[in-house]
């Protein structure tokens, strides 16, 4: 020390040294500009399985970058990854970003779950699969999906199963003002019209385990190996899919199977939201009093919806709506 001493320091004599951690972090993230463009297909326990460019034959193990924190990633995202794409054994490569969705297949545990859960992103079409017999169609599952597929951008069909062991013509005639797509199958013949529809475009298939889903998945990819389940004796079918996985088709296309659903809650879910990809019912509704529920009857007595039938919208549509309302609000469950 100096002649001076240390009573005599002042602060441009002490040399402070960073602490750890003191460094300010920039708010500015890599914008990796060269990261390869993925569909994920599959996901399992903190890791993602990515198709490079919607490719099958090019598929790679990634995990979620740091710096996406806690962002969903679910099969069907369109997601950027960097690192090692080779796709070799025990090569990880990471998702550094999450493409905006164009559609996306929500549902909560039940009408009273804030918690939405993504099943599915940016899926064209939801195959709502129900079984004709063994187990009996559930109308009220039916009108969910309908809704969940309506509310999230995605366009219905409904794909009726067993049609040997049942005459569907109940169940077209009942979901028919819906000018929605509707295909039958067989268990002994090839679901021809249903590969057609499905041809070049992603769709997601929902159904209560049993009705034969895993089954027309077999049919529609030979290759994928989905266990087929029995239905129990009760009509309860066991859970043969776990979790949502897309399989490519032959050709062009992709199928995504889902977990066998029991229950599909609604809480997301808007009474607009119903109505807003009928385009006429759309713009009628706009002249409904505020917070409408366009239940009509002494639900909602100033629904214009009544109004609009009156003036040349079809009734016929419009009582087909509001089942599916109804059943958004848990008052037709039967």
């Amino acid at each position: 020390m100096s002649k001076r001493g240390w009573r005599n320091l002042d602060e441009s004599d002490v040399r402070v040294r960073p602490g750890r951690g003191s460094r300010p972090r920039s708010k500015q993230r890599p914008k990796h500009s060269d990261a390869a463009e993925a569909m994920v297909i599959a996901v399992d326990r903190g890791r993602w399985t990515v198709a490079l460019d919607g490719d099958p034959d090019r598929v790679v193990t990634a995990m979620r970058a740091r710096e996406l924190g806690r962002t969903p990633v679910v099969v069907g995202d369109l997601v950027g990854v960097v690192g090692d794409v080779s796709g070799k054994p025990d090569t990880l490569a990471r998702i550094v970003r999450v493409a905006d969705r164009a559609s996306v297949l929500r549902r909560t545990a039940d009408d009273t779950d804030p918690y939405e859960r993504v099943v599915v992103a940016n899926a064209e079409q939801l195959i709502i699969v129900t079984a004709l017999a063994d187990p009996p169609p559930r109308p009220g599952f039916i009108d969910r999906c309908l809704v969940a597929a309506y509310a999230g951008g995605l366009s219905p069909v409904l794909c009726l199963t067993k049609a040997d062991l049942a005459d569907p013509g109940e169940w077209i005639a009942s979901y028919s003002s819906l000018d929605m797509p509707i295909t039958i199958t067989s268990l002994d013949a090839e679901p021809e019209e249903l590969r057609d529809k499905l041809a070049g475009r992603v769709s997601a298939l929902v159904g209560h385990s049993g009705v034969g889903k895993s089954t027309l998945v077999n049919k529609l990819v030979p290759d994928a190996e989905r266990a087929t389940g029995e239905v129990s004796g009760v009509g309860k079918g066991r859970h043969t899919s776990t979790s949502a996985v897309a399989l490519a088709l032959p050709g062009q296309g992709w199928v995504v199977d889902t977990p066998g659903i029991r229950s599909f809650g609604l809480a997301h879910v808007t009474a607009d939201d119903v109505i807003a990809p009928f385009e006429g019912f759309a713009e009628a509704a706009e002249e409904c009093p505020p917070n409408c529920g366009h239940l009509g009857g002494a639900d909602d007595p100033d629904c214009y919806l009544d109004t609009y039938t009156e003036e040349g919208g079809s009734r016929d549509q419009l009582a087909s709506l509001r089942r599916l309302l109804r059943s958004r609000a848990g008052l037709d469950e039967a």
